[in-house]
């Protein structure tokens, strides 16, 4: 235990690969690389920068002193440039050039889209297996008939399988939305303090060529194929609102996802996991909380909310730079992230237990099956002669009446109430055969088999593991 405040995130929540990769560790280690590799661009273009500085900033890449950092930064109220000074305490040959030609924003910007790029690509990972383990679930009870809800009412039948396509098809359509973030991220580059270049422009004695030529090396270094066309000081942070609402999106489907699952526990229909030694409430002993699934709703409504920092940060980028982004992008992007990462962990963990109690299914659907069937008695007693009005009617005031007496905790008579009636024309056993639930549930075993199937080629693969959840 600590008498500091430690985020949930970080104890409860969010993955290690997650948490290393929003550390200062890993943020400072990647600043430390951004600036060998303009070192490593500079050599190479001719800029007064030797072989063996760069490599001794190489080899100093990991020996971070946060201390040294944090007394220069109380001192100067820098944080770049304190990492700049700890920096060239570590490789004092190259403390000359570390940051030649640079703004903060070259290392604390194209950082940050480092971080993000590998953070969209883990999280890509995590939602796949989320995919692939409802794929699984929804080919699996595709044709096992359930009661349909319309208005949280019963309504005509569905399956379970299609169902959990439903949820299926949010989690593609945010698969398809993060694969368009991740292919559309930019590197910022070496830019300048209001992206004009001036400062290489100095450097180079006006050979704009070499300037293109060393972002082009540093982005490259790092993965990135384009740079941003035009910026200010940083990267638009349009971009940021873009990385959010993706996440977001993610959210919104684990929220629906869940918030079902809640419903159909409380009906003991369908189950999110529950262990042997499970306790679900300190008072009652027998309680089965869907607690998986309310962590899922929970965070997710954060993480929704969120999301509304980045449009308000963007929309408030005065001119060429403020620092009126910094501390509010310091929390929400990385939280952001480790929402993100939380909330997928345990919708995997769900999808990978789900239980489907059968029984309290079919009974679900026995109760109101005859309702359901009436369209379908009628057209039999049509073609055996009734009048489609008047045996409209009959099933109208007989529903009625046998839904009152249900009201009242009696059982359905729906089928003997018709039966009585003459011009009906059809007798209680004769009603029975028509009984059959597949019969009312459509095309919902294809719907299912043709969507997993258009999935089947993304999730070819992955591990058959899903994540523990923490706590």
């Amino acid at each position: 235990m600590t008498d500091a405040y430690v985020s949930p995130f970080s104890t409860r929540y969010a993955s290690p690969y997650m948490l290393r990769l929003f550390s200062q560790t890993c943020r400072i280690e990647t600043w430390r690389k951004l600036w060998v590799s303009l070192a490593r661009a500079g050599h190479a273009l001719g800029l007064p920068v030797t072989a063996e500085q760069v490599a001794e900033l190489e080899a100093h890449v990991s020996d971070i002193d946060f201390d040294a950092a944090a007394a220069r930064e109380k001192e100067v109220r820098h944080d770049v440039m304190a990492h700049v000074y700890a920096y060239g305490l570590a490789a004092p040959g190259a403390a000359g050039i570390i940051h030649l030609g640079a703004t903060s924003c070259y290392v604390t910007d194209n950082a940050d889209l480092i971080i993000y790029r590998d953070g969209l690509r883990y999280l890509r990972g995590e939602l796949l297996k989320v995919i692939r383990n409802l794929a699984d679930f929804a080919e699996k009870y595709k044709a096992v008939p359930m009661l349909g809800y319309t208005h949280y009412q019963p309504a005509q039948l569905v399956t379970v399988g299609k169902r959990a396509s439903l949820w299926l098809q949010d989690f593609y359509a945010d698969l398809e939305e993060l694969d368009f973030v991740i292919s559309s991220m930019k590197f910022l580059g070496c830019r300048g303090t209001t992206g004009t270049e001036a400062s290489f422009v100095e450097l180079f004695d006006g050979d704009t060529d070499k300037i293109d030529e060393m972002n082009r090396m540093i982005a490259s270094d790092f993965g990135f194929d384009k740079c941003f066309d035009v910026c200010g000081q940083t990267y638009p942070r349009k971009f940021d609102s873009r990385i959010l609402s993706c996440l977001s999106a993610v959210a919104q489907s684990c929220y629906r996802m869940a918030g079902d699952i809640r419903l159909l526990q409380h009906d003991r229909q369908l189950e999110e996991p529950f262990e042997k030694n499970q306790i679900g409430s300190s008072a009652m002993a027998y309680k089965r909380n869907p607690m998986r699934s309310e962590r899922i709703c929970s965070l997710s409504r954060y993480l929704m909310a969120d999301a509304l920092n980045a449009p308000m940060t963007a929309s408030t980028q005065w001119l060429e730079r403020t620092l009126d982004d910094s501390a509010n992008r310091r929390i929400s992007m990385p939280e952001g992230f480790l929402c993100a990462d939380a909330v997928l962990r345990l919708a995997q963990n769900v999808t990978d237990g789900m239980r489907v109690n059968e029984k309290m299914i079919e009974k679900a659907v026995a109760e109101y099956l005859p309702f359901i069937a009436t369209e379908n008695l009628m057209m039999e007693a049509v073609k055996r002669g009734g009048n489609r009005q008047e045996i409209h009617e009959i099933i109208r005031t007989c529903s009625m009446a046998a839904a009152e007496k249900m009201k009242n905790g009696e059982e359905c008579d729906l089928l003997s109430r018709l039966a009585k009636e003459p011009a009906f024309g059809l007798t209680e056993d004769e009603m029975k055969q028509l009984l059959t639930p597949s019969r009312y549930v459509g095309r919902c075993p294809e719907q299912v088999s043709a969507f997993v199937e258009k999935i089947r080629p993304l999730i070819a693969g992955l591990d058959d593991a899903s994540a523990e959840i923490n706590l």
